[in-house]
């Protein structure tokens, strides 16, 4: 078996096991019959309510293990909802807690948008420009330079 063969298996075992415990830790610390219902709310009608944070929630995959293992959050900005044909959401979050601070927190802003723009219902997830002021100078050219997310004033 050639090396990136091997190196490719492994990746994909890594990644499945990553899933897996990532999967268990949030099933550990959510009801699973609230998530359930706060997936299955639309968006676009509980956007004005207090359920929505949590709506949002349900619809992350693994980035929400380390949202709920590290003391963090997200909170809704600002919000645009888009008429027919193109009717949705285009959304602006910031993080909360402890992702404010934290090293990973331009993997936690692309798995928040790339799993909530998964969502029928988002067009697009942008984040606050305020967010980069929570990081160093060396934190804020980082994410700007490798983050895959857009930040709006």
């Amino acid at each position: 078996m050639p090396d990136e063969d091997l190196v490719a298996k492994y990746a994909a075992e890594a990644l499945e096991s990553m899933k897996l415990e990532a999967k268990k830790r949030i099933d550990d610390v959510t009801d699973k019959e609230a998530e359930k219902r706060f997936r299955s709310l639309s968006l676009i009608e509980i956007i004005d309510t207090e359920e929505i944070i949590p709506a949002l929630l349900s619809r992350l995959n693994e980035v929400r293990a380390a949202l709920d293992g590290h003391g963090g959050g997200i909170k809704l900005t600002s919000y645009e909802i888009l008429e027919l044909p193109d009717k949705g959401l285009n959304i602006v979050l910031d993080l909360t807690g402890a992702c404010l601070s934290c090293g990973a927190a331009p993997g936690t802003l692309e798995g928040v948008k790339s799993d909530l723009e998964s969502d029928k219902e988002i067009s697009s997830v942008k984040f606050s420009s305020v967010l980069l002021d929570s990081f160093d100078e060396l934190g804020r050219e980082f994410i700007l330079a490798h983050g895959k997310v857009e930040f709006v004033d």
